[in-house]
């Protein structure tokens, strides 16, 4: 089942080299290296590989699948391998969603720029294809998973494998009933069209049918008035539906007879529904239309808890990767464990875990080299400082080296801020979140003694709680060591959010200032929430909150972010490794706004003077009592 797609693809000397196979390594590891033959495919949309040239191949990845090619000196794997192969010779494929990436070592560099070439002709030939060759494409990449012995045909055997491949759990009976109904040539095989036939009667969706025969008079079709009535009643598009209408049938009715008579039919209406038009996602969302210039505290802002971390809590592996990822699907507060590590250099993991470790200057460079790819509005480095005083000048030095001109190190205006500024004012900066030391004018209260010893309590609470403890007499050990001092140049970075401990919001309003922003645990969020919502919603109107997972969550799981967002929190940090419905609503929050990671709160929640609760979102003096009339099945009003 080779589509046409084939004979659309550009005569290319590379596409050809890599249509005949390189034998490369795979690498996934210091140890873990072996020769593959990788081998793109006739269709020029899919790669396969085997053990050796001429042996058992299966499929590698489609090309739809790819996001990018970096060159081998941009894989963190792969520079750790330099004195074993040259990274001219490597290079990386950048998979699409949370695929692991694959790391891959050519003979020469004439070969590695073969494959880097014409797989980066290819990802560009898939992204300007329209609606319609998407998903003949899809259907391709689907029939060579399933068509296991490569003969161009599917028995049923290899259907069966294919529903395993796609996560589709059927009946057996029914699945070899739609088999039977598509193989309409009944070789007991299906192919081409047939394949087709028996996707669309696998995908039918009774609700979608339901919904066409609900405006359709004849059940076929979709007259242009019938349209109309459900572009008007379903889709509210108003008084532009009927000139809508005609222009929706003439994109997306396949038949040439049925544009040409203005009616739109059930294949083609389900193609209008899958399409950007169709897509519930309000349209005028999307481009960058709020306003940017009120402070930072008035916006959600994307952001992830533990980036570095690509798996677990406790055995995951640490990766710079974690933070090219988060960057580029628009986070714009990522978090920073920093440790004191070998020879000098400090390094980032999970504390007190047995996840691995990575260089913190790495860390850095990744976060200088993407942290505006996708959006141009600030990002916030949450440290979390663990270093030595030697160790927290080497941290200083690569964060004013590496970042240079993208580092904030001063007040915008040179003048003491009056309260914190915009998104639109810090375009292009990278802002460090963390400890400050005390200024003079910041002097201690009376009662400082009192709060300095529960500060200390509640940071090993707090510490308790987010780490998971390593109670070997390695850890007892750090547990005793004192608490390393603040490097002044280090608290020097530190210019609009400085990172204090929470009390209570009476304190905070009589101590704090608006640039000190406080982390909350999602079960002391959830506990301010449900005792003092209204004051937590006042809190969150003139000063920033970052909420993090709870230490339980090993599995790097993630909580319901809304319950957190109901209150105003700005920085409500994700496990943004993990894919699930709560990671699913927050990509759906941070889509809209061009995706740039910053999306204005509503206006009763950046009002200090708020008296909206979360838990009570409407006043009991304001509620209203509605009679409902009802249709009665003599078709009389109730």
């Amino acid at each position: 089942m080779a589509y046409l797609l084939q004979g659309r693809l550009p005569i290319n000397q590379d596409l050809l080299l890599m249509q005949k196979g390189t034998m490369m390594r795979k690498v996934r590891s210091k140890s873990w290296k072996k020769l593959r033959f990788f081998r793109l495919q006739d269709d020029g949309m899919t790669v396969w590989h085997a053990r050796q040239a001429g042996g058992r191949a299966k499929p590698s990845f489609s090309i739809s699948d790819v996001d990018t090619v970096r060159e081998g000196h941009e894989s963190e794997l792969l520079r750790n391998l330099a004195e074993e192969f040259p990274l001219e010779q490597g290079f990386t494929i950048v998979f699409h969603g949370r695929r692991s990436n694959l790391d891959l070592v050519a003979n020469s560099v004439q070969e590695a720029q073969t494959w880097m070439q014409g797989l980066q002709l290819l990802v560009g030939f898939v992204t300007n294809m329209d609606q319609q060759e998407r998903l003949d494409q899809w259907l391709s990449d689907w029939f060579q998973r399933g068509d296991k012995n490569q003969d161009g045909r599917m028995s049923f055997g290899e259907v069966q494998r294919l529903l395993h491949l796609m996560n589709v759990e059927m009946d057996q009976e029914y699945a070899f009933q739609l088999f039977q109904t598509a193989d309409t040539s009944q070789s007991g095989t299906l192919e081409g069209e047939e394949f087709v036939e028996f996707y669309k009667s696998l995908t039918q969706r009774p609700e979608v049918q339901e919904l066409f025969e609900k405006f359709s008079s004849d059940g076929q079709k979709l007259t242009l008035l019938e349209f109309v009535d459900f572009l008007q009643e379903e889709q509210k598009e108003g008084e532009r539906a009927s000139d809508l209408a005609l222009e929706l049938i003439d994109r997306y009715e396949p038949s040439e007879s049925g544009k040409l008579r203005h009616v739109l039919s059930m294949d083609g209406f389900l193609g209008y529904l899958c399409s950007k038009d169709g897509d519930i996602f309000n349209p005028t969302c999307h481009p960058l239309y709020q306003d940017m210039t009120q402070p930072l505290n008035h916006y959600y802002i994307n952001s992830s808890h533990n980036t570095y971390l690509v798996g677990d809590q406790l055995c995951g592996q640490s990766s710079v990767e974690g933070y090219i990822r988060a960057l580029k699907r628009g986070c714009r507060c990522v978090e920073v464990d920093i440790w004191d590590g070998p020879s000098g250099e400090p390094i980032v993991y999970h504390g007190h875990t047995l996840t691995s470790r990575i260089p913190f200057k790495d860390v850095v460079a990744a976060i200088g080299q993407y942290a505006f790819q996708t959006s141009d509005y600030p990002v916030i480095l949450s440290l979390e400082n663990h270093c030595s005083w030697e160790q927290q000048e080497i941290i200083v030095r690569h964060l004013t080296e590496i970042l240079g001109d993208q580092l904030l190190t001063t007040a915008l205006d040179g003048q003491p801020p009056t309260q914190l500024p915009s998104p639109e004012d810090l375009r292009g900066k990278i802002l460090v979140k963390g400890k400050k030391l005390m200024l003079e004018e910041e002097e201690e209260e009376p009662e400082a003694e009192l709060e300095a010893e529960q500060e200390a309590r509640l940071d090993l609470e707090a510490q308790l709680e987010s780490e998971p403890q390593d109670l070997s007499p390695r850890s007892e050990d750090k547990k005793k060591k004192p608490k390393a001092i603040l490097c002044p140049a280090l608290s020097a970075l530190v210019v609009y959010l400085k990172a204090v401990t929470f009390y209570s919001f009476t304190h905070s309003r009589e101590h704090y200032h608006f640039y000190e922003t406080s982390s909350f645990s999602e079960t002391k969020a959830k506990s301010l929430i449900k005792e003092a919502g209204d004051e937590f919603v006042q809190h969150n109107a003139w000063q920033l909150s970052r909420v993090y997972p709870s230490g339980l969550r090993t599995d790097s799981s993630n909580y319901n972010p809304q319950e957190f967002w109901n209150a105003g929190c700005q920085m409500v940090a994700m496990n943004m490794q993990t894919a699930g419905l709560e990671m699913d609503l927050c990509d759906g929050l941070f889509r809209q706004n061009a995706g740039c990671g910053y999306v204005l709160k509503p206006d009763f929640l950046r009002d200090a003077q708020s008296s909206f609760h979360p838990e009570r979102p409407i006043s009991p003096f304001k509620a209203q009592t509605l009679i409902i009339q009802g249709v009665r099945a003599g078709g009389g009003l109730g």
